[in-house]
């Protein structure tokens, strides 16, 4: 293993690297030896930018919630437009993708690293989680505000039912990710009483 390898951008080349052995091996198989045989540099070079492998998974899922965050953000751009249906399928297919549904497990599994994501997000919950709820309740906020969804709709339960079932049918991958007629199915019947009719 070559131990000069100099990587410019350190820390993304790491968590990019660290990413595709998560996807690939998933969190057992996600060591900082792994992770630096991945990214073809010495081991030394993790410890050089973090205090140690925790504090650098720490930072992996930190920088992943702040991308969902954008993502989010894109999302929600699309209230009042199509369908609110076909708005919330999109946003449960882009939420839940290989990324975040494989660092789910790595939090849920990994004690420490929990506590660093609350430390570093107080009352956050399961990062990537809360990140993805957060977002699922936003969109519906934006349809209700917008008259598309009743406005007595009980927003905590849709997101709840929503974000629950999505992650059941994103969470297995074998033989893959649940086809787009599936996740608009769960969305249709999660929505079917709060929707508001309109004549065509």
């Amino acid at each position: 293993m070559p131990t000069g390898v100099h990587l410019r951008d350190a820390r993304t080349q790491l968590f990019d690297a660290a990413e595709r052995v998560l996807l690939r091996d998933g969190p057992n198989g996600l060591t900082s030896r792994a992770v630096t045989d991945e990214a073809g540099c010495a081991k030394g070079v993790l410890h050089r930018h973090f205090a140690d492998f925790d504090a650098f998974l720490t930072d992996l899922v930190l920088d992943r919630a702040a991308q969902l965050d954008a993502q989010a953000r894109t999302l929600r751009a699309s209230a009042g437009t199509g369908t609110v249906a076909g708005n919330l399928t999109d946003a449960l297919i882009t939420l839940f993708g290989p990324v975040p549904v494989a660092i789910i497990p790595l939090i849920t599994f990994r004690d420490a690293l929990r506590t660093r994501l609350k430390e570093a997000r107080p009352g956050g919950g399961i990062t990537i989680l809360s990140q993805v709820t957060t977002a699922v309740r936003d969109c519906l906020a934006d349809e209700r505000a917008l008259g598309r969804i009743s406005a007595d709709a009980d927003l905590d339960s849709l997101t709840l039912s929503l974000v629950g079932g999505g992650h059941l049918l994103f969470a297995d991958r074998d033989p893959g990710p649940p086809t787009t007629e599936t996740v608009h199915r769960l969305v249709t019947t999660v929505l079917a009483d709060v929707l508001q009719r309109r004549p065509a």
